[in-house]
């Protein structure tokens, strides 16, 4: 298997983990914290700092995070799908603008 291909499979693998994983945090508030959209507050406050400004996440985010009723466990799933998912935009945007680039149309 080409590098490229191993790669792209690891990346697979991890967003279906994060996913589609066992977990604390339910399937869908894994797959909205993924997409960082449509979560309710204060947890949408949080996971947008996390996936768009990770360095301004402050103790009072993750605190009223945890006072709306998530465990520790689940906070720390979603901000892992958050940060993952942002990766994963990332990647994507990264590969077609490559592809567009090199002419070799969808990566």
């Amino acid at each position: 298997m080409p590098d490229e291909d191993k790669k792209r499979a690891a990346h697979r693998a991890l967003v279906d983990r994060v996913l589609s994983g066992e977990g604390k945090a339910s399937a869908d508030q894994r797959a909205r914290a993924f997409r960082n959209d449509g979560l309710a507050p204060p947890l949408d406050a949080l996971i947008a700092k996390v996936a768009d400004r990770p360095a301004q996440v402050t103790d009072a985010d993750l605190a009223a995070a945890k006072a709306s009723g998530c465990t520790e466990d689940q906070l720390f799933e979603l901000v892992v799908c958050a940060a993952v998912g942002q990766a994963a935009r990332q990647y994507e945007a990264g590969l077609a603008a490559l592809a567009e680039a090199t002419g070799q149309g969808e990566a």
